[in-house]
């Protein structure tokens, strides 16, 4: 069975720091693009980055450009998200999801999902 699972959400305050992870298990996701999401209440699921299999392919939405960071390790199949000067309006529920092609902000284009990891930004 294909899974993802992220961890590493919480509470921070505002121009704190959260290090998100996403453990793939059941498939080898070498070569799959990686991305994150999130989804806030009331709020539709929007991009926030996402990573190409050959690493040297990112894309990150504007209102996270400059602060968050994403990475992977393939061997490990797992993928991060540094995430720096966080504010409120980034609280959301975060969700790993992998992709067979580079369509970063193409929901669609995402088969296989985690089931999220909340991350609260005080004020």
């Amino acid at each position: 069975q294909v899974q993802l699972v992220e961890s590493g959400g919480g509470l921070v305050q505002a121009g704190g720091s959260l290090r998100l992870s996403c453990v793939a298990s059941g498939r080898t996701f070498g070569t799959y693009t990686m991305g994150w999401f999130r989804q806030a209440p009331g709020k539709e699921r929007e991009i926030v980055a996402a990573i190409a299999w050959s690493v040297s392919n990112t894309y990150y939405s504007d209102s996270v450009k400059g602060r968050f960071t994403i990475s992977r390790n393939s061997a490990r199949n797992t993928v991060w998200l540094q995430m720096n000067s966080l504010k409120p309006e980034d609280t959301a529920v975060y969700y790993c999801a992998a992709a067979r092609t580079f369509q970063p902000s193409n929901v669609m284009a995402y088969d296989v999902w985690g089931q999220g990891t909340q991350v609260t930004v005080s004020s």
